[in-house]
């Protein structure tokens, strides 16, 4: 077994997996956001990147284009 040449010593990486990662990043910036359905949306076209366990359950899905779920959005605010 070789040691990486590339490694360096005491150097490390770390993976991590977070739940609707944009939108906890939103929330923790902005604690009005919680317990509300939030989405993110991308910067070119619109659709939806992230969503919370709220949104979720409102049945907005990863890829829908924000005209669709705008009215349902206007409802909660």
């Amino acid at each position: 077994m070789s040691a990486d040449p590339s490694a360096q010593a005491g150097e490390h990486i770390a993976l991590v997996d977070v739940n609707n990662f944009y939108v906890s990043c939103e929330r923790v910036f902005d604690p009005t956001l919680r317990n509300r359905p939030v989405v993110v949306l991308s910067n070119n076209d619109g659709c939806v990147v992230a969503r919370s366990a709220e949104a979720k359950a409102l049945g907005i899905t990863t890829g829908q284009p924000y005209f669709q779920v705008r009215d349902l959005q206007r409802s909660y605010w």
